[in-house]
């Protein structure tokens, strides 16, 4: 027999409104005095009612939130699951929302999670918060997706989700099937969020081939809205640490080859594309799960976007900057990208100093940076003797086809630019160093030493910051190299040992003070 409300619902209301309202956080104490003054079954009851009384719902449902958020609340909760399934289930989206959120309160708040999944079993609980993900509005949505990753921080949770056997179970990939695109997107969201929560749980995604749901809504060509939608998601799973270890065992990297390939897709789409096989070949790991060849075709596939540099969308272009410059930041990477049978990094060369606008530029430079070896230790900077060579080679052929002429020359027609590209300089110039013919090149070049050393040229934290690094950098190689006895870095030598000794901030030397004389001033 269901319980009829209070006949006088201004006491509780009155309660309810002031539960919500209370300014910090509830206690256990104070949500055990106002549930012994009103208890869950006659709160639930206020829901049910057809009562025309405004604000009512929103009161109620304000105050049971914060409730359920203390553990006490909580643990009650678990005593009227039939209440918590009847709310999955209401017309209101402000019900189903907080009931979903109950969920993760009652899982946030026990030890023995195995014991509340169970319960919650039992009652259909994941079935209907599935049903809540896919046709709940963007809070209940939401909510739902939290309580389902709760459920899924348990072995008994993870069996619920990815089950030994399909009969009577629920399966994403059947749920994605027969739902609107609306809802298979949403379904992708919490594939990802699952994914992310470990490698256990990355494996259980990819052993149920889930994986192939974001290739199949990613190259449907009548929904761009939906399919950038799943681009985006699929960016943010690549994130992941494990990602490479199963992505890279699927056909996705041929997808992406094919999407950045395909001149009839939009540039938009592409860009994304060629970003997510940025992140994707970033991870030294990569290289050891895919065959070389499937690599090769994808940076020749980014290659033959960067050709294209008088038609190719300025954002685009940047994205393919970045994603070589992460592709860069691995050893194996950088290899790749300077010996490959195109020479990928050649157009990263012609861009970084070049003249293909601000933005281009920017993102080369620091990309060269990457793959120069900026951002890895500095015992991996250097790359094989074939690789060292092809950079050489690239640099002083670079510079033959400019005025500059030498790459010194390239180099400080950098550091002569606006702020942002002289700290994209400073980044390259810190990883180019360690490099013996590029030290030479660097302090042979008195102009180069003068900004480096200079520490009033930069107004900002940043700038001083990647200007002193450059200068530590220098000195660092310098007094590491047989240079210091060649009498004409001599002047060189000294001016960078000054400025490290100074340190980033430090602009003027210290200046003794002048004792002032002046006349008295007599009435």
């Amino acid at each position: 027999m269901e319980p009829s409300p209070p006949s006088d619902l201004a006491p509780i209301l009155a309660a309810a409104s002031d539960f919500s309202s209370y300014p910090g956080s509830q206690t256990d104490a104070s949500a055990e005095e106002f549930l012994d003054r009103f208890p869950l079954p006659a709160i639930f009851s206020l829901l049910q009612t057809e009562a025309d009384v405004p604000g009512l719902e929103a009161t109620i449902v304000g105050c049971l939130d914060r409730v359920f958020k203390t553990r006490y609340g909580a643990s009650v909760l678990l005593q009227y699951l039939p209440f918590l399934q009847a709310g999955l289930q209401a017309n209101s989206q402000m019900v189903r929302c907080l009931a979903c959120k109950a969920v993760s309160y009652i899982l946030e708040s026990t030890e023995d999670k195995g014991i509340v999944v169970k319960n919650l079993v039992g009652y259909d609980i994941y079935s209907l918060l599935i049903d809540c993900l896919i046709k709940g509005n963007e809070e209940t949505s939401a909510a739902s997706l939290n309580a389902i990753k709760n459920i899924a921080r348990c072995p008994e949770g993870m069996s619920v989700i990815f089950p030994a056997t399909s009969e009577g179970s629920i399966q994403l990939e059947v749920v994605a099937a027969h739902c609107s695109s609306l809802g298979r997107i949403r379904v992708l969201a919490l594939i990802k969020e699952l994914f992310s929560l470990s490698s256990s749980a990355a494996s259980a995604v990819y052993d149920a081939n889930l994986l192939q749901l974001f290739e199949a809504e990613i190259y449907k060509s009548d929904d761009m809205l939906t399919t950038m939608s799943a681009l985006e998601l699929l960016y943010e799973l690549v994130e992941s640490p494990h990602s490479s270890k199963f992505l890279l065992k699927t056909a996705l990297l041929q997808k992406l080859t094919d999407t950045i390939s395909n001149a009839s897709i939009d540039c938009v789409l592409r860009s994304r594309a060629i970003s997510i096989s940025g992140r994707l070949l970033s991870s030294p790991d990569s290289y050891t799960d895919v065959e070389e060849s499937r690599v090769t075709s994808l940076l020749l596939a980014i290659d033959r976007r960067l050709k294209l540099l008088e038609s190719l969308d300025a954002n685009e272009c940047e994205s393919a900057l970045e994603a070589l410059g992460q592709i860069g930041t691995s050893t194996h990477g950088a290899v790749l990208l300077l010996t490959s049978s195109t020479i990928v990094a050649r157009h990263v060369f012609e861009i970084a100093f070049g003249h293909e606008g601000r933005g281009k530029q920017l993102a080369a430079l620091h990309a060269l940076g990457d793959i120069c070896g900026v951002n890895r230790p500095e015992d991996s900077m250097l790359l094989n003797n074939n690789a060292e060579e092809c950079l050489k080679r690239l640099f002083y052929s670079t510079a033959a086809r400019t005025s500059k002429l030498t790459p010194s020359g390239l180099l400080l027609s950098v550091l002569q630019q606006e702020p942002d590209i002289r700290l994209a300089a400073y980044r390259l110039i810190s990883s180019l160093v360690v490099r013996p013919w590029c030290l030479k090149e660097v302090c042979s070049k008195r102009d180069i030493i003068t900004i480096v050393t200079d520490a009033n040229i930069e107004g900002t934290k940043n700038g001083m910051d990647a200007r002193f690094h450059c200068c530590t950098a220098i000195n660092s190689a310098l007094l590491a190299s047989n240079l210091l006895n060649d009498a004409s870095i001599a002047e060189s030598a000294a001016k960078l040992q000054e400025a490290v000794r100074r340190g980033p901030y430090l602009a003027k030397k210290h200046i003794e003070p002048q004792p002032l004389v002046v006349t008295a001033d007599r009435f």
